[in-house]
C-alpha cells in the first residue's frame, strides 16, 4: 500500500521483497499482517528481517505471542479464555485510569474496550451501554459482568479466526 491508499486496498508485499534483495539494511515488512499464518506468509514471501504489527494488535494484544509461537513451532496456542481476557483488559483499564486520571481515563478505555470486544457475541451491543458508563469501578464491574456471561442475551465466546493450525 502506498501512503495515498491510506488505509484502503491491500499491502503489497513485492516491493518490500525488492527493496529486501537491494539491501544488506535490515528492512521490516508491515501491513494486512493480521494473523500468525500471514505473518509466516509476509516472512516468507519478502525475506524481511521482520514485522511490524499494527492496528491488528489492537484489541488482541496476544496476537504477538501468538506469532512467535507459530514461527517457532507451527502450532497457534489456544486463544485466551475469558478469565484471561478480563485480567488483560483490567490491567489494561486500571493503567489508562491511573495514567489519565479517573474522567479522562474513563473516556479513553471505551474506544480500547470496543476493541477488544467489537468481534465477541454481544460485544457491539455491550459496547453501547459501556460507553454510558462514568466511572472505573463501574466500567470494570460492567466488563466482570459481561465477560462471565451476565450481559443479557449473549454469551461471551471469543473469536477466534486469525490462528488455525495448519
Amino acid at each position: 500500500r502506498t501512503r495515498a491508499c491510506g488505509f484502503s486496498g491491500q499491502a503489497e508485499y513485492d516491493t518490500i521483497a525488492e527493496v529486501k534483495a537491494g539491501t544488506r539494511l535490515p528492512v521490516i515488512a508491515n501491513g494486512d499482517i493480521r494473523s500468525p499464518q500471514q505473518a509466516a506468509a509476509v516472512l516468507r514471501h519478502t525475506g524481511a528481517d521482520g514485522i511490524m504489527i499494527g492496528r491488528a494488535a489492537q484489541g488482541r494484544p496476544w496476537l504477538f505471542a501468538d506469532i512467535e509461537q507459530y514461527l517457532a513451532t507451527g502450532q497457534c496456542p489456544a486463544p485466551p479464555d475469558d478469565r484471561q481476557v478480563l485480567a488483560i483488559i483490567r490491567e489494561h483499564l486500571e493503567d489508562l485510569h491511573a495514567l489519565y486520571g479517573e474522567q479522562a481515563g474513563v473516556r479513553f478505555a471505551r474506544k480500547h474496550v470496543s476493541w477488544y470486544l467489537r468481534e465477541r457475541a454481544g460485544g457491539p451491543a455491550f459496547c453501547q451501554a459501556f460507553n454510558q458508563i462514568e466511572s472505573a469501578a463501574a466500567q470494570l464491574g460492567a466488563l466482570e459482568r459481561f465477560l462471565s456471561g451476565g450481559f443479557a442475551g449473549t454469551t461471551a465466546a471469543p473469536a477466534r479466526m486469525e490462528c488455525v493450525s495448519a
